[in-house]
């Protein structure tokens, strides 16, 4: 738990959809030698760095090129989601949705040790389910997803889980801007 008062950082991850179908959402696999979450499933992002002036967005592009090469040209920003904010550590985490033209991917092995896909209509499915996961000796409740044999929860599935209900919320517009993003870009 973060201590009482404690000063919070900003981060910032990217929910990427690709254009084309069966328009993937990317995770990322984190280097096991990373000091924060070392080896877990997350989205594209992390802490704000000086250079990205206070810029939430611009931090979530940055992260997104250094961790698997995918340049700001290629990614219309769509949407933001509610900021998450672990009780495990000192980050306030600001998704956004970005839809990502076609092109290369090239991870940062520094960063990342792999990543994956998740069709979008596998996370917008029943799959995405209420549950727990023990660590340390303790149950954490959290939104689950599993999929071919990796486990996203955390605060990952909580952003997956706030992704979902926007999709689902008419009143918000978030879905009909990520169908026409796909439209353009596919």
């Amino acid at each position: 738990m973060s201590p009482s008062g404690a000063n919070r950082r900003e981060a910032a991850v990217i929910l990427p959809i690709f254009a084309a179908p069966p328009h993937g959402v990317l995770f990322i696999e984190r280097a096991a030698h990373l000091r924060h979450h070392p080896g877990q499933i997350g989205l594209p992002g992390g802490a704000l760095d000086p250079q990205d002036e206070g810029d939430l967005q611009r931090g979530a592009l940055r992260e997104l090129y250094e961790e698997v090469g995918i340049d700001s040209a290629r990614v219309t920003i769509v949407g933001r989601l509610p900021t998450v904010s672990p009780r495990v550590n000192l980050f306030d985490v600001t998704p956004f949705v970005g839809i990502v033209a076609p092109g290369e991917l090239r991870i940062d092995p520094s960063e990342t040790a792999g990543f994956f896909t998740v069709p979008l209509e596998t996370i917008l499915s029943d799959a995405l389910k209420d549950g727990s996961v023990s660590i340390a000796g303790f149950e954490v409740e959290t939104p689950l997803l599993d999929y071919e044999g990796r486990r996203i929860w955390g605060v990952t599935g909580r952003i997956l889980r706030n992704f979902a209900d926007a999709w689902n919320d008419g009143a918000g517009g978030l879905r009909a801007r990520v169908e026409g993003a796909l439209a353009a870009r596919g």
